[in-house]
């Protein structure tokens, strides 16, 4: 279950990548509000610039400049002068309030210093010879008038602001993994379901929990493919059974005409013309014959029905079998067979069913003879390349197109036929070669023979 665990470490990924995006955005936020808050600074840069626009004149009074009074007159703040000696307020705006003393006591001016007159928020700049104090419209500030911080809080901060990280991140985890237990626990029976679903196994999952819905459709989805796949089991045996049971129906009788008809054709009390339909006969006889035992085979390996034995066997000495049988066949030496095989490879071994690896090579060289009525010459050839054993068979007759070789390739029921007869070519017998080299594990590849006619090329894996 290779899922699950990746699907818990995509959600720890995204739960990661979501925290630490978040820190980021809340120090981004914690530096945009502080930039914002700068410009609060800037009280008591205006006390100092009213300290350095405040002029006294000859007559002892003081005198603001008029673009300074207009600045403080448009942001509503008002401002007095705190004479050093005598601490009255030697000046003042008009727009002092009434509350607002003119007389101060060093206590008073230490308070002002970093709170309030009033409510109003106060702001000092400091003068050769007073103080110039700057009140604000009340909730304009907020000033903090015990500010004392210890010192190892401060020089500990950052250690504290990363502890404190840790520790939200830790929690933010921890809530995460509790809230999603459930949903986790939901989805690995469905994915387990999913996976054996594809291997065509039967699933039952527990249709309770968040997923439940999901559960159902899953489970009736493998309902359906199990009845289909029953269906389909059923049809398939329906039709092995009925291609044994017609083959084993149609032997008796093709098995008694094919005797009568060889009595006739050697019976010479009859005529040529008779003797010759007699033998024509039997030949379509025969074909018939081996038409059934291939649809047989055919069937059995299709369904694996047909036991394979595979034990170690030497292909060279196998295939030479066949072709001498063949050879000695021909008695009008209509279908001469060359062996090409180099005579210094004599040991080819691989892991086979003798009689399944005869059967391919025999139906190679029964196809040469069945599809060149007028004779042709065959080539039989072994080689080794040190990981496979090729076994060769080609001609030098009619041959196939190029369309119909591309079909053989590509489409293994795929069958040629003749124009003047419905007679198969190339077909059943090449599927049952094909059949046989898969199953051990080999390919087969039908091509132009270089000797102008077919050629099919078998190759198996060497041991």
């Amino acid at each position: 279950m290779k899922s699950v665990p990746k699907l818990i470490r995509r959600f720890v990924g995204i739960l990661l990548l979501s925290s630490i995006l978040l820190v980021i955005l809340n120090i981004a936020l914690l530096v945009i509000f502080t930039m914002k808050q700068l410009p609060n600074a800037q009280p008591w840069q205006t006390a100092e610039e009213v300290v350095n626009a405040l002029h006294q004149t000859a007559d002892g009074n003081y005198v603001l400049t008029d673009e300074m009074a207009l600045e403080l007159n448009e942001a509503d703040v008002w401002g007095i002068f705190i004479d050093n000696d005598t601490k009255q307020v030697v000046w003042k705006t008009d727009n002092l309030p009434d509350t607002v003393p003119t007389t101060y006591t060093l206590s008073d001016i230490a308070s002002l210093t970093r709170g309030y007159i009033s409510d109003y928020p106060t702001f000092t700049g400091e003068a050769e010879n007073g103080l110039v104090v700057l009140g604000y419209p009340p909730k304009s500030f907020w000033k903090h008038m015990w500010s004392s911080w210890d010192y190892q809080l401060i020089a500990n901060l950052p250690k504290t602001v990363l502890t404190a990280m840790i520790i939200n991140v830790t929690v933010i985890f921890l809530i995460y993994v509790i809230a999603n237990t459930k949903l986790l626990k939901s989805v690995k029976p469905i994915t387990k379901g999913i996976q054996d679903l594809s291997i065509g196994e039967p699933v039952q999952i527990k249709e309770s929990g968040l997923l439940s819905e999901i559960s159902a459709n899953i489970n009736r989805t493998s309902d359906i493919l199990q009845s289909q796949k029953y269906q389909l089991r059923k049809k398939e045996t329906a039709r092995a059974n009925w291609i044994a049971g017609v083959s084993h129906d149609i032997r008796t009788p093709l098995s008694m005409v094919m005797g009568y008809a060889g009595q006739l054709k050697d019976d010479t009390l009859l005529s040529e013309e008779e003797r010759q339909k007699a033998a024509v006969i039997v030949k379509q006889s025969e074909r018939m014959r081996n038409l059934i035992n291939d649809l047989n085979l055919a069937s059995k390996l299709e369904y694996d029905m047909q036991p394979i034995n595979l034990e170690k066997q030497n292909l060279i000495a196998i295939v030479r079998q066949v072709v001498v049988d063949f050879i000695n066949m021909d008695i009008e030496d209509k279908y001469p067979i060359e062996w090409e095989t180099d005579e210094t490879l004599t040991v080819c071994h691989v892991n086979a069913d003798k009689d399944l690896i005869k059967r391919a090579v025999s139906n190679l060289l029964q196809n040469c003879i069945n599809y060149n009525e007028q004779g042709c010459k065959i080539y039989v050839c072994v080689t080794a390349t040190g990981e496979n054993c090729i076994i060769t068979v080609s001609d030098d007759g009619v041959g196939a197109t190029d369309e119909q070789i591309e079909k053989l390739n590509s489409t293994p029921h795929y069958m040629v036929c003749d124009e003047n007869t419905t007679e198969q070519r190339h077909g059943l017998g090449l599927l049952i070669v094909k059949q046989i080299l898969s199953s051990h594990g080999g390919d087969t590849i039908v091509e132009h023979s270089i000797y102008g006619g077919f050629a099919v090329k078998l190759t198996l894996p060497m041991i």
